[in-house]
C-alpha cells in the first residue's frame, strides 16, 4: 500500500496523524490499562529526576493502533477545448483514457482501542471519506475496521475492528484531577519517521482554538506534537488516558510549542452511542451566554471578572422553563464558580444527561439557586425535509424547520431559529440563484419565517419579485429575484 509523501503545511491550524509504538508480539491476556491517581509531588532527589517513562509507554502502547484509511476518488477526463480536435483527443485517450479515472488517496493516522471488543477511538478527520479502513496493532497484525459513529463537533470517529477477540484497551472516564503543570506523554509517528514518545506538561486547560470545534475545549500541552500525531493518546505518567492529540497552532506547519488535545471526557457520548444506534446526544439547556465586560463587572459589584451573562434563552427550552431570563448573571454551576463562557459550555458538555444542574444566579442584587434539567436538544417538528417545487427562487431545494437538534446535527448554532436548506438539487433554480446547504431562510418579502409551511405558503403567492434574507454562517445575505 502506498501513501502520499506530500504533507501540506500552508494552514495555520493543522490536523495531524499518528502511529503506535512497539510492544511484545505475544500477550497472554488482554486487560484494560487502569491506574489510580498517585499523589502529586515535586521530585526531591536526583534519582527521582532521572526516572524513566518506559514502563508507562510499555503499558499504554498495546492499546494504540495505526489506522490506514483509503479513499477512491473518481476524476473526470479533461474538458480542455483541445479535446475537440481529433489529434489532441487521440493523444489524451492514449495516455489518460477516455473514461473516468479512479485515483486512490491514502491517509495514515492513529487510534486508541477503548474496549476489549475492539472499539477504536480516533479523530474524524483521519478517516473522513474513507472507503476502506484498516488498523494495525502494535504486534503488526492488521484487521479491517468499520466506522460506526461520528461526532463532527468534537472531530471524533468510532471504529469497530472486524474480528472477534479480546483486545488490550485503555479505559475512558472523567479526569477531573488533571491540572496545569501535570506531566503528560504524547505518542505518535511524527513526519512518518517511526513511533516516538514526547513528554511535556499541561500548559493550560479549556483553551479555545476557533475553527476546530464548537465546544472549544482543549488541553494545551508543550509535549511535541508534529505532523503524524492525530488520533494518538495523551496520557499521564501513571498511564491514564486524558486526551486525544488533535491539532497544533503553527505559522509554519511545524511544531511551535503549542499543541492541543481533546479531553477524553468529551468522547464519552460517542462511546455511549453504540447502544443508541449511533445517535450522539449531549446535554442542552437552551442558553446563550457571554463573559461579562468590564462595565458589567463594575455594575454587578463583582470582586473580579468571572461568571457569564445570559444573552438569549431558547423558547420552551430547559432554561426557559426554569425561569432564567436574558440579563441574568450565572455565577456558579453545581457550586463551582464559572470562570467564563468557555468553561460554562464545558461544564454542561461533561454533565450527565437527564440530571439537574444547580445554577447560582445574581438577579437585581439577589442570589438565587435555580435547578435546570439537562435534556436532549429539542427535536424538529417536521418528520422530513420538504422539497420546494414550482416557479420560484427556491425551486429544487429541500427545507426543514430548524430545531436545536437539527442545528447541532448540521453544525449550526443550536439557538438559531428559522428554516434551513438541507439540500440543493442539481440543475435547480435555487442552485442558479446561489442557495447553499446550511443557509437559514430568515425572511421572505419582509415576512419572518419560522416553519417550512410558512415558506411554502409565501412562495405560492404571485409577486413581481422575491426579496430573501438568508443567514449564512456569520453573514447576512440579501437576495432579490425578479419573477419571470
Amino acid at each position: 500500500m502506498k501513501f502520499s509523501k506530500t504533507i501540506p503545511f500552508s494552514l495555520c491550524i493543522c490536523f495531524f496523524l499518528s502511529s503506535c509504538g512497539e510492544v511484545s508480539k505475544k500477550q497472554e491476556e488482554s486487560k484494560p490499562v487502569e491506574a489510580q491517581a498517585a499523589p502529586k509531588q515535586l521530585p526531591s532527589t536526583r534519582k527521582e529526576i532521572t526516572l524513566s517513562f518506559a514502563p508507562v509507554v510499555k503499558k499504554v502502547a498495546p492499546a494504540v493502533v495505526n489506522i490506514y484509511a483509503t479513499q477512491h476518488a473518481t476524476e473526470k477526463p479533461s474538458t480542455s477545448p483541445l479535446m475537440a480536435d481529433p489529434f489532441f483527443k487521440q493523444f489524451f485517450d492514449r495516455f489518460y483514457g477516455d473514461d473516468d479515472t479512479t485515483r486512490e488517496h491514502n491517509a495514515l493516522g492513529s487510534g486508541i482501542i477503548v474496549s476489549k471488543e475492539g472499539l477504536v477511538l480516533t479523530n474524524y478527520h483521519v478517516i473522513k471519506g474513507a472507503d476502506e479502513i484498516r488498523v494495525a496493532l502494535s504486534d503488526k497484525r492488521e484487521f479491517k475496521a468499520q466506522l460506526i459513529a461520528v461526532d463532527k463537533k468534537m472531530d471524533l470517529g468510532l471504529l469497530q475492528i472486524q474480528e472477534k477477540e479480546d483486545f488490550p484497551f485503555l479505559t475512558v472516564g472523567p479526569q477531573e484531577d488533571l491540572e496545569v503543570g501535570d506531566l503528560v506523554l504524547a505518542i505518535g509517528n511524527p513526519f512518518g519517521v517511526g513511533q516516538a514518545v514526547t513528554s511535556g506538561i499541561v500548559s493550560a486547560l479549556a483553551r479555545s482554538q476557533k475553527g476546530i470545534n464548537d465546544f472549544r475545549m482543549f488541553i494545551q500541552t508543550d509535549a511535541a506534537i508534529n505532523p503524524g500525531n492525530s488520533g494518538g493518546p495523551l496520557v499521564t505518567t501513571d498511564g491514564r488516558l486524558v486526551g486525544i492529540n488533535t491539532a497544533i497552532f503553527s505559522t509554519s506547519g511545524g511544531y511551535m510549542g503549542i499543541g492541543f488535545a481533546t479531553p477524553i471526557v468529551l468522547a464519552i457520548p460517542i462511546l455511549e452511542s453504540v447502544d443508541k444506534g449511533g445517535k450522539i446526544v449531549r446535554p442542552w439547556i437552551g442558553l446563550e451566554v457571554e463573559s461579562p465586560t468590564a462595565e458589567s463587572v463594575d455594575a454587578l459589584g463583582l470582586s473580579h471578572s468571572y461568571g457569564v451573562v445570559v444573552t438569549a434563552v431558547y423558547p420552551k427550552g430547559p432554561a426557559d422553563k426554569a425561569g432564567i431570563k436574558v440579563g441574568d448573571f450565572i455565577a456558579a454551576f453545581n457550586g463551582h464558580e464559572v470562570e467564563d463562557d468557555t468553561s460554562f459550555d464545558y461544564q454542561i458538555a461533561v454533565s450527565p444527561l437527564g440530571q439537574k444542574a444547580d445554577l447560582t444566579l445574581l438577579r437585581k442584587g439577589k442570589e438565587d439557586l435555580v435547578p435546570v434539567l439537562l435534556t436532549e436538544p429539542i427535536g424538529s417538528q417536521d418528520s422530513k425535509p420538504l422539497l420546494i417545487e414550482g416557479v420560484n427562487p427556491l425551486q429544487g431545494v429541500k427545507i426543514q424547520t430548524l430545531s436545536p437538534a437539527l442545528a447541532l446535527e448540521l453544525g449550526l448554532d443550536s439557538m438559531q431559529q428559522g428554516v434551513v436548506v438541507t439540500e440543493v438539487l442539481k440543475s435547480s433554480s435555487a442552485l442558479q440563484v446561489g442557495f447553499q446547504t446550511g443557509d437559514i431562510i430568515a425572511a421572505i418579502n419582509k415576512k419572518k419565517v419560522k416553519t417550512q409551511e410558512e415558506v411554502a405558503d409565501l412562495l405560492q403567492q404571485k409577486v413581481p419579485a422575491w426579496d430573501l434574507v438568508l443567514q449564512r454562517g456569520d453573514k447576512l445575505v440579501k437576495l432579490r429575484v425578479v419573477a419571470q
